[in-house]
């Protein structure tokens, strides 16, 4: 600026050409180094042909045109830096999931031990509340264990002997008795660490549109140029036909190509950023507007991750009020998993009294002297309610039965329930041509009942954290695919994909940070809504493209033929500028979600007369 100042002011022609000087160094040092670097790796990319522009321009002794062209392409590479910094800090906070401590076992003895200590083959004693310090299988003892950190299942799991159990799970009621299974390098949660760092790692060698393109490019500009210079020097001037492939080079610059995509992604991203959607970068944007398969989490992303009151089975004389009455009255006294669910099914209850917690089992206490228990089928005796039993395991629910003085009065079903957009949104990315897939680690009869709900053919249940990164392995070879998880066991499925999808702001730091793109909302109508914006604006990122490749094949035959001279080319391009960068606005623009009306309740709503 202070350049054209001096020249536009008619000073001294030395301090003018010396403040362009500065201004070369200072914008070349931006992206000249790195480029250099990459050179000798054996990389080409945007950043050769704009060295080899600004050297050419030198050359020709227009020190002013190369300023421009390196602070214009400065600007480019700030831009897209701007646009694609990620912060993933809560990776490694992920391991903080595991214990700092362990009691084993040894020589007859409980010993407290760090549990990188723990041995193949020993016994672990976890208490209820604790958390599993690694994998390993159950020798004794029944509990309810809450494995939403590894497995998503937001339901509690029965766990007896023989059962594997992983780190990170909590304990509910039972003492356990684990023999470990798995050192501490090696469990549950450092092979999810391990998966998404391998994984981001392959992401990160991944180039961008633009080098994409130049790699072809500068090799052939350069050979085009050397051979205007040989070429033309053997048939008439050597001055004259070096000079003009030396502006042969400028005009192959891709100027208004290295500008175009950043300026889309930075308008692009904005504009999502306004409507609840962070998209990390240009890479994220791109691979958001390719992607054609979509693979879904359940637990917390197709469901609200709140289980709640589906269905209350009578027996004969008894209302569902009795039935959900006990089972608040049991349940008001506890810390069992199911509790939060039966309670907000129930206006009002009154606490039972001598309740007591049977691990693996259920609850028993009493209520105005009368004995009551509830529990899974099987400790309780469902009599006359097992076809209802039957029905709601069917329907994907848990069933627990309420007995009364030594007969069962009643079942109730609970389930984590659909959002009540998932339909919509389903059936609305099918109808735009995307296939959907339902991924999870709870049971398969829950998932495909789920599933049937929401409109979805494609169901993998029964799933470890590892087993959903391979699947998702397995989708990406016949389509681009993005996952869309919330938790921390989605996090190789999110690494592992295409582009991975974070849902809601205030799901796991893990998930957010390895995911490219967060729905910041809970909403999941903000996916249709990012995909529609994503194709948008990669579509105007393809207009920005095509018109600087179109400038570039128009420039060189007339810079060949000397029709046009450096300082028009260096105009031309800084035109074309300045068009492109009007056209990646427009990215910045979001279009408003069309108008949608609520879906109809699903089949399996929760029961009327219940509060969630």
């Amino acid at each position: 600026m202070a350049a054209l100042i001096v020249r536009v002011g008619g000073g001294p022609d030395a301090l003018g050409v010396g403040l362009e000087a500065v201004a070369l160094i200072v914008a070349g040092y931006t992206f000249v180094p790195a480029t250099l670097e990459r050179l000798v790796r054996g990389g080409i990319g945007v950043g050769t042909l704009m060295t080899i522009a600004a050297l050419g321009a030198v050359l020709l002794g227009e020190v002013g045109e190369a300023a421009m062209l390196a602070f214009l392409f400065a600007i480019s590479e700030g831009l897209e830096e701007y646009a694609v910094t990620r912060t993933r800090r809560g990776l490694r906070a992920l391991l903080s999931l595991v214990p700092d401590t362990a009691t084993v076992l040894r020589d007859g003895r409980e010993q407290t031990v760090p549990p990188a200590d723990l041995a193949l083959g020993e016994v672990m004693i976890v208490k209820p509340g604790e958390r599993i310090a690694t994998d390993g299988i159950v020798r004794s003892g029944r509990t309810a264990l809450d494995t939403s950190a590894v497995t998503g299942e937001s339901m509690p799991v029965e766990a007896g002997p023989g059962d594997e159990v992983f780190a990170g799970s909590i304990n509910g009621t039972g003492v356990l008795e684990v023999e470990v299974a798995a050192g501490a390098q090696d469990n549950s949660l450092a092979r999810i660490v391990r998966i998404v760092e391998a994984e981001q790692s392959r992401k990160g060698d991944a180039q961008r549109l633009a080098d994409r393109i130049a790699t072809p490019l500068v090799p052939a500009v350069m050979v085009a140029a050397a051979a205007i210079a040989v070429v033309g020097s053997l048939a008439g001037d050597p001055r004259v036909w070096i000079e003009r492939a030396l502006v042969v080079l400028v005009a192959a610059s891709p100027c208004a190509l290295a500008i175009a995509i950043p300026v889309t992604v930075v308008a692009a991203v904005g504009a999502a950023s306004r409507f609840g959607v962070l998209v990390k970068g240009g890479a994220a944007l791109e691979a958001l507007g390719r992607i054609r398969g979509i693979a879904l989490d359940k637990t917390g992303t197709l469901t609200r991750n709140r289980p709640a009151v589906l269905d209350v089975a009578t027996a004969e004389g008894t209302t569902p009020h009795d039935v959900l009455a006990v089972a608040a009255a049991l349940e008001a006294r506890s810390e069992h998993p199911l509790a939060p669910a039966i309670l907000a099914a129930v206006d009002d209850y009154v606490p039972a009294e001598q309740v007591d917690a049977v691990p693996g089992a259920g609850l028993t206490g009493r209520i105005a002297g009368a004995p009551v228990r509830l529990g899974r089928p099987g400790w309780i005796d469902a009599g006359p309610l097992a076809a209802d039993i039957e029905r709601m395991q069917h329907a994907g629910a848990t069933a627990v039965l309420v007995e009364r003085e030594g007969a069962a009065i009643g079942a109730v079903a609970v389930r984590d329930e659909l959002r009540a957009e998932a339909r919509e949104v389903v059936a609305g990315l099918r109808r735009d041509g995307y296939t959907v897939a339902m991924l999870t680690g709870d049971h398969d009869r829950t998932a495909r009942a789920l599933a049937a709900d929401a409109g979805i053919d494609e169901v993998h249940a029964d799933l470890r954290p590892e087993d959903k990164a391979r699947l998702v392995e397995t989708l990406r070879a016949t389509r681009p695919t993005a996952m869309v998880g919330d938790g921390v066991n989605d996090a190789p499925a999110l690494a592992a994909a295409d582009l991975g999808i974070a849902m809601g702001a205030m799901g796991s730091d893990v998930a957010i940070d390895t995911a490219d793109v967060a729905l910041m909302g809970e909403d999941l109508r903000h996916l249709p809504r990012a995909l529609r914006h994503a194709r948008r604006s990669r579509t105007i990122m393809l207009q920005n493209v095509g018109l600087s490749l179109a400038i570039i094949t128009v420039l060189m035959p007339l810079a060949l033929f000397g029709v046009l001279g450096l300082a028009a080319v260096v105009l031309v391009h800084e035109v074309a500028e300045i068009v492109v960068i009007a056209n990646g606005v427009r990215a910045g623009r979001a279009r408003s979600p069309t108008a949608t009306a609520r879906p109809a309740p699903t089949a399996a709503e929760p029961i009327a007369g219940t509060r969630s």
